[in-house]
């Protein structure tokens, strides 16, 4: 299914000429992956081998671009289980080994089943996971040992997209670079959520035959349900802005998700639709909303948002939850590759 966008100027402004295009950046090797985003902040997330069955977790290693940036380290064990009493068995004080290393201990939050590595226990783990150390956590509610496989090409990923390769920050091809050759870090782009309409709205009879036309130009035969030639056409339309009206339809349906499509169009001819997207899930208040599992297990999904800036819809978030390893209900983490700051209209 194709998913179209209408083209964001205003979202390609977020700083220096070489981010005339958001940088972002998604890869996965093994047990491990990588997501950037358009500020060159790289997020690794790893986890346990799924064809053994170990227990469940996943760790996160975020990086900030610029020089001198530190790693931050999360680990999180898994809570994928309707079973309460398991999971806060496993919260609160959690010991750290690599092999058969003491690294201290951890406090699980019961709450989201995560907890933060200091500096040391962090350095101590990418060290391992660059060479051939085993990383385990373990409390009275069990043990969970992190798969190193992918590890090294996935940092080296992070390495090379935040320019860090042979400086002594790299976290796995060190030299003796200048760490101020580093690429630096870019502002998010600001955007100005523009007020919007509210309440359904009506086109004249005569108007939906020409507009469902122009609506189908973007699809080929069938691939938009709701735009079927043959059966009835069914289309929502709501009040926008002055001069602007949002139609939808749901275009395909999965086993467990939806895809509804958008489109901007005049309030009078001609109509001129602009698509948005044909993935989203639904609209409230100026903002459109994809949110998708990644499969029927919920362990896992995307989500995508644009938001009204007054004359279009722009993307202001693009981000998965990670690997689908039963790790936690709705994903482990929040892997962002396009961040945005939004703010209401004064």
């Amino acid at each position: 299914m194709r998913k179209t966008l209408i083209p964001l100027a205003a979202a390609c402004l977020a700083g220096p000429a070489q981010a005339a295009e958001p940088p972002d950046i998604g890869f996965n090797h093994k047990d491990w992956e990588l997501s950037c985003d358009n500020t060159r902040t790289c997020r690794a997330a790893g986890y346990h081998v799924e064809d053994k069955e170990d227990a469940a977790v996943s760790v996160l290693l975020t990086r900030k671009a610029g020089p001198g940036e530190p790693v931050t380290a999360q680990v999180q064990l898994g809570s994928y289980t309707e079973d309460v009493g398991a999971n806060a068995a496993k919260a609160g004080v959690t010991t750290m080994k690599i092999d058969a290393r003491a690294l201290g201990t951890v406090r699980i939050d019961p709450r989201t089943m995560t907890a933060t590595l200091s500096p040391q226990q962090t350095e101590a783990l990418i060290e391992a996971l660059t060479k051939t150390g085993t990383p385990r956590w373990s409390n009275r509610g069990g043990s969970w040992t992190l798969s190193g496989a992918g590890a090294t090409a996935v940092l080296l990923k992070m390495d090379e997209f935040q320019g860090r390769v042979g400086t002594p920050g790299a976290l796995v091809r060190k030299g003796t670079k200048p760490e101020d050759s580093v690429l630096p870090a870019l502002p998010p782009t600001v955007i100005v959520a523009a007020p919007v309409q509210k309440g359904k709205a009506g086109l004249p009879r005569d108007a939906v035959k020409p507009l469902l036309a122009e609506l189908r130009k973007g699809f080929e035969d069938g691939e938009c349900e709701g735009l079927a030639t043959h059966g009835k056409a069914e289309l929502e339309v709501e009040k926008l802005a002055p001069g602007k009206l949002l139609v939808s339809t749901q275009c395909w349906t999965g086993a467990y998700n939806a895809g509804f499509a958008y489109w901007v169009i005049n309030t009078q001819p001609p109509y001129a639709p602009e698509l948005v997207t044909d993935q989203a899930s639904g609209y409230a208040n100026g903002t459109i909303t994809a949110a998708q599992k990644g499969r029927g297990l919920g362990d896992c999904g995307s989500r995508e948002q644009w938001t009204w800036d007054g004359s279009r819809f722009v993307q202001t978030l693009a981000e998965t939850s990670g690997m689908c390893r039963l790790v936690a209900p709705g994903g482990p983490w929040n892997l962002p590759t396009l961040v945005t700051v939004v703010r209401k209209a004064k």
